[in-house]
């Protein structure tokens, strides 16, 4: 049995795993998919003091409470940050590491040092006065939809799920100075179905930080697969060399 923790990523919530935990615990693991502070039904938590160090907090404080160990972290999109941190923070609990689609960080490096876009969103908050919170991104047309997810009743799900993103999120950089975490294997499990415009993704070196070859797997959907293909998506966590 292995322990599965889904990270959530930014304006989603615990919420967006909804259909892949049940595949996962009835393979026989334990898993956890925590609403980090300030988004779903901690909305009501949201202020301009949260960025990315209150999340990674909320994810070292769940594993250490449920003494969680041998961990296959999971970070979607901008949780690629968070799971960064976490494991500078506690790598010996930390068995695997994988990037869906996700940002994935070099030590000292921020959200908007990944994705430059992101800046846009964050100077176009500003202009409309509300400055510290970007709010949920707007559907656009088939076959991007709303963060990839195009069949109707999925997407008025999502966006009832969605709520505000601060901005120090995408602003604080990660620490990922331990030398243990180079140690942990990772998988990156990419989206390669269509993206809007002004979204690269970083080429995968071909050698990880542990000097293994890379793991690469790619899902033919938008960016939020565990919406749109969650049993494929299952499957390929199921396959992480744990």
């Amino acid at each position: 049995m292995s322990t599965f923790l889904l990270v959530h990523g930014a304006w989603h919530s615990g919420r967006a795993w909804e259909r892949v935990v049940p595949l996962l615990k009835s393979a026989g693991h334990r898993v956890f998919a925590p609403t980090l502070t300030g988004y779903g039904d901690k909305a009501h938590l949201l202020s301009p003091e949260i960025g990315l160090e209150t999340h990674v907090k909320d994810v070292v404080e769940l594993i250490r409470e449920e003494d969680l160990t041998d961990v296959a972290l999971v970070g979607h999109s901008y949780a690629g940050l968070v799971i960064s941190s976490v494991t500078n923070d506690v790598p010996e609990r930390v068995a695997h590491l994988v990037y869906l689609d996700a940002m994935v960080p070099e030590h000292g490096e921020a959200g908007i040092d990944i994705h430059p876009f992101t800046q846009n969103l964050i100077d176009q908050a500003a202009e409309s006065g509300g400055g510290w919170r970007i709010p949920p991104l707007p559907e656009m047309p088939p076959p991007l939809g709303l963060f990839g997810v195009t069949d109707p009743a999925d997407v008025a799900w999502l966006r009832a799920t969605l709520s505000d993103q601060p901005v120090d999120c995408l602003r604080e950089p990660v620490r990922l100075d331990n030398p243990a975490v180079k140690s942990i294997p990772r998988t990156h499990i990419h989206c390669v179905g269509a993206a809007p415009e002004g979204i690269t993704r970083r080429p995968v070196p071909a050698m990880q930080p542990n000097g293994s070859p890379s793991q690469v797997r790619e899902l033919p959907t938008g960016h939020d697969c565990m919406i749109t293909m969650p049993a494929e998506l299952t499957e390929l966590l199921l396959k992480t060399d744990l």
